[in-house]
């Protein structure tokens, strides 16, 4: 088994209305369920919004701070799945179902051990 990073991609902004971001949510859970029951499920997380970000450079002998995203952009990176895939395959097959449930781009990438 291999592992894939499912990285979710949505847009600069507010959250959506309740009455939308609720059945998003409820099919994220279903299929959370359904990875964890085929055993691919490893990990998943939200994320904050990008102004909590904290960019740390090193520059010299000095680290530097910056405050807010890395890249500036109308999307970002606000969650991510990783999970175990016998191949690219049905990584991209649960990215599939990802994409459906969030309604939002997902980028699919090996981890490398």
């Amino acid at each position: 088994m291999a592992q894939y990073l499912l990285s979710v991609y949505q847009p600069v902004g507010p959250a959506p209305d309740p009455e939308i971001l609720a059945p998003i949510m409820r099919d994220l859970e279903a299929l959370n369920r359904e990875m964890k029951a085929a055993g691919a499920w490893v990990f998943a997380a939200g994320l904050h919004p990008t102004q909590t970000a904290t960019v740390v450079r090193q520059q010299g002998t000095e680290v530097l701070l910056t405050d807010g995203p890395f890249a500036e952009g109308k999307e970002h990176l606000g969650g991510f799945t990783v999970i175990d895939a016998s191949d690219l395959d049905a990584a991209l097959g649960w990215a599939g179902k990802l994409a459906r449930a969030t309604t939002l781009p997902i980028e699919v990438r090996p981890i490398q051990h």
